[in-house]
């Protein structure tokens, strides 16, 4: 069965790509699902595209889609790097590349339904993301925490809400600063122009805080390796707040400003590196919280993925 849905076109959306518009306007789909759908414009036909003007009426028919239910397609795609585990919770290495729990386009192969086969989640944080309590990107890896009971789960949901615990990345990003230490605070909202975009505002938004360290810095190369500890955690966080101080971590699509720093890259094994690498180079290293059940302090780290470790040795390489 297909579903209708209308848009308007603003002042501040003219001249906007059909496709864009679209996806900027229905974020909880993707991309390939809206190309899948008959678009009209002012209830004609129109190319993707189509630059949308001011007060042209969009129109698209959707097909219904399955319910992303994490429990319908349970499987064991990859191997889980499982960091620790007990009755209440696990803590797994989450691999790049992977999407956390089922959504549009994405109903397989996920992290969660991984996990599912190999134990059982909480249902406290519903039938898409059982046992869930924070999230990583889809090419974000490192340490995450899912619950298994739903005490765990109540206590991690506090824990996380408190901020009662410590959270370290570790991303490669272009640009060498002339300090070793450095707090970024900037409230970080959801772009009006790019509903999968976040941006810093001046106004609104919600507060968002960035306590960052050099750990290593490569001047020939032009490149650096942040440590990040996230005081807040909201969306994109590192990646915004570094790409608005001049920082972008690298291979980031979003956010990473890529194109414009390749004409600087002379080293070829480099290049050819950041050409053929699209998720950004950003690690969840370290996470330390207490128990939800026992309030025994735990303390995981899990070391940088493979790609990451090979640009660190292309980096040493370049000197």
């Amino acid at each position: 069965m297909a579903q209708k849905y209308e848009f308007i076109v603003s002042d501040t959306d003219a001249t906007m790509r059909l496709d864009k518009f679209l996806s900027a306007s229905m974020p909880e789909f993707s991309r390939s699902e809206i190309q899948r759908g008959q678009i009209t414009v002012n209830a004609a036909p129109a190319k993707s595209s189509y630059r949308v003007r001011a007060g042209d009426v969009v129109a698209i028919e959707m097909l219904a889609r399955e319910t992303a239910v994490a429990s319908k397609n349970i499987s064991s795609d990859f191997k889980l790097d499982i960091l620790y585990e007990d009755d209440d919770i696990i803590v797994i290495n989450k691999p790049r590349g992977v999407v956390m729990y089922p959504s549009a386009g994405n109903l397989t192969g996920t992290l969660v339904q991984n996990i599912l086969s190999h134990t059982h989640l909480s249902a406290l944080g519903g039938e898409t993301r059982p046992g869930v309590v924070h999230r990583l990107d889809k090419d974000t890896s490192g340490v995450m925490v899912f619950a298994k009971s739903d005490a765990a789960f109540r206590g991690l949901v506090k824990i996380f809400s408190a901020h009662e615990l410590t959270r370290k990345y570790l991303t490669f990003v272009w640009g060498v600063p002339n300090w070793d230490g450095a707090d970024i605070t900037g409230n970080i909202a959801r772009s009006s122009r790019n509903r999968q975009k976040m941006t810093m505002v001046k106004t609104g938004g919600k507060p968002a805080h960035t306590i960052v360290n050099v750990a290593d810095a490569w001047p020939r190369a032009g490149v650096s390796l942040f440590r990040c500890t996230l005081m807040t955690g909201r969306t994109h966080q590192i990646r915004v707040h570094l790409s608005a101080h001049g920082f972008p971590v690298l291979c980031d699509p979003i956010y990473g400003r890529g194109a414009a720093r390749l004409g600087s890259v002379k080293a070829p094994d480099m290049l050819e590196f950041i050409k053929t690498h699209d998720g950004q180079m950003l690690h969840a290293e370290i996470l330390d919280f207490a128990h939800p059940v026992s309030g025994e302090k735990m303390h995981f780290r899990a070391q940088m993925p493979s790609d990451m470790l090979e640009l660190k040795s292309i980096l040493n390489d370049i000197g």
